[in-house]
């Protein structure tokens, strides 16, 4: 099982379920923990439960919104706190310094660290990196019409201080008007398509999938499996 953060003020939501939806079109067992104070899972994922906490599944995706840790999902499900989640890979929506303490983020074994480059995204996300006492690894990914070195030392020099190792990469995701209808559509039908979405957004989500995966597992036709998806298969 491969626990993976992503962190961060910014809206993500629609970007961790898609990732999850590749992975489990390769038959990946994934569970999304929405453990955002808005808890935005409600509202976009079909067929929630009138319940403070519950897990649905959504896209052969299981989601669980309203815990505080995972000895609360564990418990829900009725095994014990020494029971590891049965599951290939765990999704950790964060968006609270409360709630990276109460996951243990640090111990995470990939965090993606998200944010557009206004300052509520910037400011609040640093503010979340300020609970980590000891320096761990984690990648940038930017949302951003105009992507420029500018913005790279803008965060850079808000950032500074935090402790937190910066992979010399960075994933890039353009807010184009195009991504962003798709993203709108998709959610008032409730399905997952990504035949609209602008070829730079698929490539940077098979970046992070190609990422989570072994290496051996990174042959894969990825065209292929992006064709099933919109056919249902």
């Amino acid at each position: 099982m491969k626990a993976v953060g992503f962190i961060g003020a910014y809206d993500k939501t629609d970007l961790i379920i898609y990732v999850a939806k590749i992975l489990t079109a390769i038959n990946k067992k994934v569970l999304i923990i929405d453990a955002t104070i808005l808890q935005k899972a409600k509202y976009i994922v079909p067929k929630m439960l009138p319940a403070r906490t519950y897990i649905t599944t959504y896209e052969d995706i299981d989601i669980a919104v309203g815990f505080y840790n995972y000895n609360e999902i564990k418990e829900y499900l009725g095994i014990s706190e020494d029971t590891a989640l049965e599951y290939d890979y765990i999704f950790l929506d964060i968006d609270s310094p409360e709630a990276f303490e109460s996951y243990e983020a640090s111990k995470n074994d990939k965090n993606y660290f998200i944010t557009a480059f206004d300052n509520y995204s910037i400011k609040r996300g640093i503010e979340i990196l300020s609970v980590i006492t000891e320096p761990i690894p984690l990648k940038k990914i930017f949302f951003s019409k105009n992507i420029t070195k500018e913005e790279d030392d803008y965060f850079n020099y808000l950032s500074l201080g935090a402790k937190a190792i910066w992979d010399e990469e960075k994933i890039y995701f353009p807010l184009e008007h195009g991504d962003e209808s798709v993203i709108l559509e998709n959610q008032r039908a409730s399905k997952i398509k990504f035949k609209y979405l602008t070829q730079f957004y698929r490539e940077s989500l098979l970046y992070i999938v190609t990422e989570l995966l072994e290496e051996q597992e990174r042959n894969i036709n990825f065209k292929k499996i992006m064709k099933q998806i919109e056919k249902g298969v």
